[in-house]
């Protein structure tokens, strides 16, 4: 019998979260933007794939997740919600059988840690707007 998160590649908890911070387990420096992810985490820099506050989270942020396990993904759409969602990229989780969570960034923080107890998942963070 398996167990739903493998031991040797659980997903980093987030320690801490505040305005333009993102203190995450194992990380000597807190992030701005985080993608976290079964294994690790590392920035999230928007400028790689497009992302912007009226772009929203493109699909190429959320791929990366799901490349190191993620059956489960936490979307922060920022401190004061201004991070948009793009229809395309819910639907392409819905298409792989992803089960997706949108919210605020402080709200998200703490439900990642809570999926993260039982489930391989990852979670793209934005610690501003």
């Amino acid at each position: 019998m398996t167990t739903a998160i493998e031991t040797s590649h659980p997903s980093p908890r987030i320690i801490d979260v505040s305005w333009g911070q993102l203190e995450v387990e194992g990380k000597a420096e807190p992030y701005k933007d985080a993608k976290l992810f079964p294994g690790g985490s590392c920035d999230w820099n928007w400028r790689e794939t497009g992302t912007g506050h009226s772009s929203g989270i493109q699909i190429a942020d959320v791929q990366e997740l799901l490349e190191h396990g993620a059956k489960v993904v936490v979307l922060s759409r920022g401190m004061a919600e201004c991070l948009h969602v793009p229809r395309e990229t819910l639907d392409f989780l819905k298409q792989r059988q992803i089960a997706v969570h949108v919210l605020p960034t402080t709200e998200a923080a703490a439900l990642y840690n809570k999926l993260a107890e039982n489930a391989p998942v990852g979670g793209l963070f934005h610690t501003t707007c």
